[in-house]
């Protein structure tokens, strides 16, 4: 693997970390600037509507520059919007800060898949791809973790202003590593607009939605549910999140693997085996031990199908892919954002902090079935047309079965 892709993966790394280290500094954010916990949770949600927003907006300003200049440009918001929140003097700018963050996102993954796809032999993409992401799930591992203690400890600022500095060093890498090569001639945003039109691209984003959406509907809701059901501590959470961390960055790495020889097949399985997990979550739920055990599952499968997803969308639209792989980046957070609503639906209804879990079930298996779709269509459309001169069409579609 190219050594470039370790620089996509540092800016990957800074990106999950900032992305995820708010949820267990938002009691320390809401004292300093005093405000509530719940209004401290714009921070988290202003991110992922910037995520959402942002992806396709950025990549499309940045159709007129190389990806290596929009690439670097991306890591210089994002230390911009790190450097507001380490230094806000009030709320409303540490918000200001976290969107100015997230704008970098998702046209980040988006223009680094298509960037990191092109550095290696095509049967070799799909396990480039799992790279890059491997620092957003590793960010999982140790920078949240890190990052918490660090923030609870000598302030949550510090935090920040460290992960403007981890922006710095992927910025330098990126400068150093990554080729410069030129944007593709007669590729304007009308094309990237055209990837949109191929119902393969559609489905590919609708399973991210959903099958990550399943993720996080049982993710959301994992502190009440291990706290309340399970039995653990308060401070057992964070190793818990750990476990689920250390699962994504198995997931991503062997759904890298395996995309490039079997995607479909590798589709099938992690869709398949999340469902089956995520509906064994609720019995699961009640034992500390099949708790963690199925926590780190849950990672696992869940990124397992990332790398798949996200080739399949470049695959699909392999003409113009930097706005839909980006679109598919947003999609996840579409994803959380529908979840993380869906699941506290049913825990209002008075169905339990273990009811999520069905409802990231159903939401997997519904991403099953469209990968089924799709890989029906896939086949109808590969089909050839056959036509004889003078024959039946009995007699042609006998010609075209064989």
């Amino acid at each position: 693997m190219p050594l470039a892709l370790l620089a996509l993966a540092i800016g990957a790394f800074g990106i999950g970390t900032t992305e995820f280290v708010i949820m267990g500094l938002l009691p320390e954010v809401a004292d300093d600037f005093g405000v509530s916990i719940p209004t401290a949770g714009f921070l988290v949600t202003g991110y992922a509507l910037g995520v959402m927003f942002g992806a396709p907006l950025m990549t499309a300003l940045g159709t007129k520059i190389s990806r290596k200049r929009m690439l670097m440009l991306l890591m210089g918001l994002f230390i911009v919007g790190n450097l507001l929140s380490a230094l806000a003097p009030a709320f409303t700018v540490m918000l200001i800060g976290r969107v100015v963050a997230s704008l970098a996102h998702g046209a980040f993954f988006g223009i680094g898949s298509v960037v990191a796809a092109d550095l290696v032999a095509p049967h070799k993409r799909a396990g480039a791809i799992a790279m890059m992401f491997t620092g957003l799930t590793v960010a999982n591992v140790v920078g949240v973790p890190l990052g918490t203690l660090i923030g609870q400890s000598a302030g949550w600022r510090l935090t920040f202003a460290i992960v403007a500095a981890l922006g710095v060093v992927g910025l330098i890498g990126i400068a150093r590593l990554v080729p410069e090569v030129p944007r593709p001639e007669g590729v304007h945003l009308r094309h990237e607009l055209a990837a949109f039109k191929n119902a393969q691209v559609l489905l590919a984003m609708a399973m991210t939605v959903l099958g990550f959406g399943g993720v996080f509907a049982a993710i959301t809701y994992i502190a009440p549910m291990m706290t309340h059901v399970a039995g653990f501590a308060d401070g057992s959470v964070t190793w818990l999140l750990v476990l689920f961390g250390l699962g994504m960055v198995g997931g991503n790495l062997i759904g890298g693997k395996y995309a490039d020889r079997a995607l479909m097949p590798m589709l099938y399985v992690s869709l398949g085996a999340l469902t089956v997990v995520l509906a064994l979550f609720t019995v699961t739920a009640h034992h500390k031990l099949l708790a963690g055990v199925t926590i780190a599952l849950i990672g696992a499968l869940g990124f397992a199908a990332v790398p798949p997803l996200q080739k399949r969308v470049l695959d699909h639209a392999h003409e113009a892919p930097t706005l839909a792989s980006a679109v598919n980046i947003g999609a996840f957070n579409l994803g959380n954002a529908l979840s993380a609503w869906l699941g506290g639906l049913v825990i209002s209804a008075g169905l339990g902090y273990t009811a999520p879990n069905w409802v990231g079930a159903a939401l997997a298996a519904a991403a099953l079935l469209l990968a089924f779709l799709s890989a029906a269509l896939e086949r109808r459309d590969n089909v050839p047309s056959v036509v004889v001169a003078g024959a039946t069409p009995a007699d042609q579609r006998s010609a075209v079965h064989h």
